[in-house]
């Protein structure tokens, strides 16, 4: 894996947190000081995470199966997949995701202190550390959303946290304490509610790789829905949206009319010239092989019957009937899904991660995989502000945000209901049974952390068509994981063969499991920190 610009600071806080900042009292990386506004730009640069947490959440969810016919496994996906603590090294692995968050974290404290000691007194500056504070609220959601239980105001006070840095290491050999996730979600509003009103477009060439104000706004309505606070949730994400939130989003259209080829349409869809991305990122990762068209982790997949059963099929909007190598409900969306299947090769795909490749040596062809990926988009806000309407009973407003999607991602002549209403939501959902083992369903029942939920309730049938929709769009971007989690949904780990058919099943997490906050990385815990329960 390649870091660049670490310092020993950053390697102590993201594998031992352990430092000797005043080694001799002379800077170990000789690094200049960070004394002008242009040196702050710069190191906001690296303010952002170099490895994605998407590997991590998206195999601990319900959005793969384990493909028997398949012999293309690596162990790390597999321990991600079985929820087993991850012993292999890799780019995606918790060590990695929680060294590039902390380092991120560095940087941005960094910032924040330069920043300060200059003075803050110019527009660049101001809106520097609103970047700032933007950042270290973001990489601390990050990760106490993996490492985490799921924000829960009746436990948050005992549940574990993870260290919240809000400075530079000044003492050698610090130690560090987990403290609780209500403190973490505290110091991060509070970050929020000082840099929110900081943040400008002004200054940046590129936006899009910036906390921008529609990403940082963005970022603000997801952390609030996950704290219970959807007010704020409806009020950030309607800043972002503004009054005509439908010419914000993807521009189905024109990607349609690419040449069906992920090479194509994949640099299109995370292109800063698209409207909809807010906030691009990209990490050292094989998230493009692993989620691309390669025989790569074929094993731990997503395929035909997940998606007949549960995630592109049995739509509120409508669906085919299911049957063995049947794939005509990705003609549903106006962006078809591209399909994949051959003997022990089965994923459905859309193109969401950009394969990229860094070579280091050109003649010699190696380098390091990247994935360039879409983190904030208009229609995280718009399912974030239409969930959180749901939340607290404005429903009518939440229909009409789930229309605009479906507007603007369906193909209306091969929905059988394009335009869903409040009846048609209460049809679907009451004309399908619970999911069980041997019969899916996308009805999963909902423990929610945040409110209880009455089985047969209004609420609940909005709750289970927007988490669908969610579903779809968020597919392959391991959100899916932090909807599991904060909604107590359970997942059964299955084995199938090469027809719509369970061979066996294997374990279930259920709604109380330890392991939904993943494990801290093994350096860490060895350093001092409590591990997560098990």
């Amino acid at each position: 894996m390649k870091i660049k610009n670490i310092t020993l600071s950053m390697l102590s806080l993201a594998f031992a947190l352990t430092s000797c900042n005043k080694w001799l009292d002379v800077m170990p990386d000789n690094r200049a000081e960070v004394d002008t506004e242009e040196k702050v730009e710069k190191l906001l640069v690296s303010a952002y995470p170099e490895n994605a947490y998407i590997m991590l959440t998206e195999m601990s969810s319900d959005n793969v199966d384990e493909f028997k016919a398949s012999p293309y496994s690596e162990r790390v996906y597999s321990q991600m997949y079985k929820w087993e603590e991850v012993t292999e090294s890799d780019n995606e692995d918790p060590k990695s995701v929680w060294g590039a968050l902390y380092g991120a974290i560095t940087n941005a404290n960094q910032a924040i202190v330069a920043i300060e000691e200059m003075g803050a007194d110019t527009p660049m500056l101001k809106a520097s550390l609103g970047e700032a504070l933007l950042c270290r609220a973001y990489n601390h959601y990050i990760l106490a959303s993996v490492f985490c239980k799921a924000y829960n105001p009746a436990t948050a006070e005992t549940d574990l946290g993870i260290p919240y840095m809000e400075g530079p290491e000044t003492q050698l050999n610090p130690k560090y304490q987990r403290g609780t996730v209500a403190k973490v979600y505290e110091l991060i509003e509070k970050d929020l509610e000082r840099g929110l009103p900081l943040v400008s477009d002004a200054f940046y060439s590129v936006p899009k790789y910036h906390f921008n104000e529609k990403a940082a706004y963005t970022f603000a309505s997801r952390f609030y829905l996950n704290y219970g606070k959807w007010d704020k949730c409806i009020e950030c994400a309607s800043k972002a949206l503004g009054s005509a939130p439908n010419e914000l989003l993807r521009d189905y259209e024109t990607l349609k009319a690419y040449p069906k080829d992920l090479k194509v349409v994949g640099p299109q869809y995370n292109s800063t010239a698209a409207k909809n991305n807010f906030l691009l990122q990209t990490a050292y990762s094989y998230l493009g092989v692993v989620f691309g068209p390669y025989m790569v982790e074929a094993r731990i997949s997503s395929g035909n019957m997940l998606m007949q059963t549960e995630l592109l099929n049995q739509a509120p909007w409508g669906a085919y009937a299911p049957a063995t190598g049947s794939y005509t409900y990705g003609n549903m969306y106006k962006l078809t899904p591209y399909v994949y299947v051959a003997t022990g090769f089965d994923k459905t795909i859309f193109p969401r991660l950009n394969y990229l490749f860094e070579y280091t040596d050109p003649v010699a062809q190696i380098g390091y995989a990247r994935t360039l990926y879409a983190a904030l988009t208009a229609e995280e806000a718009l399912l974030n502000r239409a969930e959180a309407y749901i939340l607290t009973g404005q429903f009518e407003l939440a229909l009409a945000d789930m229309n605009l999607w479906t507007a603007n991602t369906l193909n209306p002549a091969r929905c059988s209901t394009p335009v869903l209403s409040d009846e048609s939501i209460k049809a679907w959902v009451a004309g399908m049974e619970y999911y069980a083992d041997d019969a899916p369903t996308p009805k999963k029942r909902l423990n929610p952390v945040l409110l209880t939920v009455e089985e047969g309730s209004d609420l609940e049938a909005y709750l289970h068509a927007i988490l669908y929709i969610r579903r779809v769009e968020f597919y392959m971007m391991g959100m899916r994981w932090f909807d599991v989690k904060r909604y107590g949904i359970e997942i059964t780990r299955r084995v199938l063969g090469t027809t719509l058919a369970v061979l066996e099943t294997t374990d279930r997490l259920t709604k109380d499991d330890e392991r939904r906050a993943l494990q801290l990385p093994k350096d860490v815990i060895t350093a001092g920190l409590k591990p997560n329960p098990r």
